[in-house]
């Protein structure tokens, strides 16, 4: 919930011509921005000739089509919106709504109906990290969450610590690599091969002074960038990382 129509516009101008033409960054980059700025960073996007280059996603979607859900936003809106993408689970949603993995796998699925692409979101609170439990925690949120349907080609699984989104806390790199290891190990048992190729996020207190060893690790196949996002000379960097 941060940001403004003029200055995320100004920072996504700045975003796209540090991008733009660039060969070397091979990276998918993708912008979620709150719902009502879309339509403007969508515009502003195609002005830039960037529509392709930088993508844009939704922060939530409702599980329903459509219907009587004043204040929520549905797949369908976000896709007809401009968005490629929405992410859904994220701890936030988990903490701040009660959101269970149940419902995180009907918004999943609804996204996947709509022709978005999702980013579902598992990660462990600090007294589950405490308790030796974040393998455990984020293995059942992946099986409840993952949605029927899912693929390489439609689904991403970020690993997002609670613990250590927007604190300036990261696990050490051991910590992030166990962790990816063992949702791999995961979205094969429950994917079959097709979940070696799901990609693999780590988001939690993403830096342009740690991205590139952050992304580095062995499963990690990119990040959710939460606060690093907003000013794009701190996203910049991180985009260069990956």
């Amino acid at each position: 919930m941060n940001g403004l129509r003029k200055s995320g516009l100004a920072e996504l101008a700045k975003m796209g011509r540090a991008v733009k033409g660039k060969t070397a960054i091979k990276s998918e980059i993708l912008v979620c921005p709150p719902a009502a700025l879309i339509p403007a960073l969508r515009d502003k996007l195609k002005d830039l000739g960037l529509q392709r280059r930088i993508l844009l996603g939704g922060q939530d979607c409702h599980q329903a089509v459509s219907g009587a859900h004043t204040g929520d936003i549905s797949a369908e809106i976000l896709k007809d919106a401009g968005c490629s993408y929405v992410i859904v689970g994220h701890s936030e949603r988990r903490a701040d709504h009660g959101e269970t993995d149940k419902l995180v796998k009907a918004k999943a699925e609804a996204a996947l109906a709509a022709g978005l692409k999702v980013i579902v979101c598992v990660g462990e609170t600090l007294a589950e990290r405490d308790a030796g439990k974040t393998l455990s925690v984020i293995g059942r949120q992946l099986k409840g969450s993952l949605p029927s349907g899912a693929s390489a080609a439609n689904t991403v699984i970020a690993y997002e610590p609670v613990w250590a989104i927007g604190t300036g806390r990261t696990p050490t790199i051991k910590d992030i690599a166990k962790a990816h290891n063992h949702l791999r190990k995961r979205l094969v048992a429950l994917m079959g091969d097709g979940g070696q190729g799901v990609r693999l996020l780590y988001g939690g207190s993403v830096k342009p002074g740690n991205a590139a060893e952050i992304i580095a690790v062995d499963n990690v196949n990119g990040a959710l960038v939460g606060g690093a996002s907003l000013k794009a000379e701190d996203f910049v960097p991180i985009i260069q990382a990956g």
